[in-house]
């Protein structure tokens, strides 16, 4: 199942491409994350591995996000796995006019009985809480 958004950022194409893979601005963008860890040294690239922490109802979650894709200034996707629920993020990053426009695609996929049966709920869960982020590094990155 996929959700898919778009948004126009009034910045450059790599300002808005080094907000939006500067993942410790993830705290000022996603709702409900409140920490980042770099995992893999050196410069973002494919492979990088990034801990992402989630306060959500109270709980703490952790996820290992890792790039899947990277090319600078045009395109990455990372990718998840939380106990059978898995999650990819595709992001582009197109020049429009004096700015740019961020496509996203996110997909969810889950394995076993329970995560099948559990999907709706997981994905309007998953959209409810990260529907908007495209709307706050628009904001984040427009304010600065």
């Amino acid at each position: 199942m996929a959700f898919i958004k778009e948004v126009y950022i009034d910045a450059s194409v790599e300002t808005v491409f080094k907000a939006a893979s500067d993942f410790n601005n993830s705290v000022f963008i996603m709702d409900n994350v409140v920490g980042i860890e770099m995992l893999t040294e050196g410069p973002v690239q494919k492979g990088t591995k990034v801990k992402e922490v989630r306060e959500v109802r109270g709980r703490t979650i952790e996820s290992i996000l890792v790039f899947t894709e990277y090319v600078a200034n045009q395109k990455y996707s990372v990718k998840s796995e939380n106990n059978g629920i898995f999650i990819e993020y595709h992001y582009s990053f197109h020049p429009q006019e004096s700015g740019t426009v961020v496509n996203f695609e996110g997909f969810i996929r889950t394995k076993g009985f329970k995560n099948t049966l559990l999907k709706p709920i997981v994905t309007a869960f998953i959209k409810k809480e990260d529907g908007d982020h495209l709307n706050k590094l628009k904001e984040f990155i427009e304010q600065k």
